[in-house]
């Protein structure tokens, strides 16, 4: 019918302006904070990248069901305000009649949501933890980013490089700090760079500097000069971090039925129906009187959803202290949205039917 195309494609642009802003802001903040870190040394100015692509893939989920949400809101929203909705169901229409073409929006976006918040996401938050161990793993000269003080992993050293020239690891303005038997010792040099000997053992070879050595709280210092300095660098390996239940596949939750794990796996199984039923919500929240206020429904329907997601989420936390069983704290949310899914198609039905007795 002619409805359920124009719907579908109001309901597919909505969707996807809505999907764009919601990327741009998740992409934003996660932005920041990483460049943040990047500032700091905690991760390589390359590592930036690929740690936004994993977190994005990891935050898809909730995305995506933010956004049909709001996608079928705010075109069935538009409908009542233009008055569209008059004419349809003066058409004979009824408001049951919008949920066969909802849903037929909605099923490859639930379908995605389940396939990322099954899948993919737990891979995505695995590869992004993987990397973060492997930059953590670095050693302290690697770590150092230009034009901040940098200390090292068993803090023995400070390291300070002013700027890093071409593409060669050469670096200028080198200060290192460090404290030998009880002294204190500061290198300057204007040049440095990192050899590594037959053995794999690596240096940090400074070039033309002075060495100041002393013991703190004296004036007594002595100065060297040097044209080579080569200090060792000592390989660093992060300490391990105990598996995470985000990081485990869908299929190892299955096999381990712990409380962790379940919880886990109802907060994936709650993603994809979640989705659904908010998809369905969206059509009675939507219903807007133009006479009276046009953001009551609005004020509703985030009210519903944020009452939705946090419940989803002290569920979890109830699944993993073993108060509730995986059924119960999988299925009684859902089932509360349902019923006030039923009532609210009913209320609706009923204003509908009075108008059309009086009419």
């Amino acid at each position: 019918m002619i409805f359920r195309k124009t719907l579908l494609r109001e309901l597919t642009a909505a969707a996807l302006g809505t999907f764009l802003v919601l990327l741009g802001i998740a992409l934003t903040t996660q932005l920041v904070r990483l460049l943040g870190e990047a500032a700091t040394g905690a991760i390589t100015s390359t590592g930036v990248l690929a740690l936004i692509g994993l977190t994005l893939v990891s935050y898809l989920p909730v995305l995506l069901s933010l956004t049909l949400f709001i996608a079928v809101l705010m075109t069935l929203t538009r409908s009542y305000r233009d008055s569209e909705m008059v004419v349809w169901f003066s058409c004979g229409m009824s408001l049951t009649d919008w949920i066969r073409p909802v849903l037929m929006f909605a099923a490859p976006l639930v379908f995605t949501i389940a396939l990322l918040s099954l899948a993919l996401s737990p891979w995505a938050v695995g590869k992004a933890e993987e990397f973060r161990h492997l930059m953590e793993s670095r050693d302290d000269v690697s770590a150092v980013s230009p034009g901040i003080f940098r200390e090292s992993h068993q803090s023995e050293r400070v390291y300070f490089v002013e700027e890093v020239l071409g593409t060669e690891n050469l670096v200028a303005n080198v200060f290192v700090s460090s404290i030998q038997n009880q002294k204190m010792g500061v290198m300057v040099a204007r040049r440095g760079f990192q050899e590594t000997m037959a053995n794999g053992d690596r240096f940090l070879v400074l070039l033309n500097g002075r060495r100041y050595e002393g013991e703190p709280g004296t004036a007594e210092y002595r100065i060297f000069e040097f044209e080579r300095y080569a200090m060792r660098i000592e390989a660093h390996e992060a300490a391990g971090r105990p598996p995470s239940t985000k990081t485990a596949t869908t299929i190892g939750l299955l096999r381990d039925p712990t409380p962790p794990n379940l919880a886990e796996l109802s907060w994936r199984i709650g993603l994809p129906v979640s989705a659904l039923i908010l998809s369905l919500l969206a059509i009675p929240l939507s219903f807007v009187n133009p006479r009276a206020g046009r953001s009551m429904n609005l004020v509703l329907a985030l009210l519903i959803y944020m009452i939705y997601s946090n419940l989803l989420s002290v569920m979890q936390v109830w699944i993993a202290q073993s108060q509730i069983s995986l059924a119960a704290g999988l299925w009684a949310v859902h089932f509360c949205m349902l019923v006030l899914l039923v009532l609210l198609y009913y209320r609706r039905l009923m204003v509908f039917s009075v108008f059309r007795l009086i009419k």
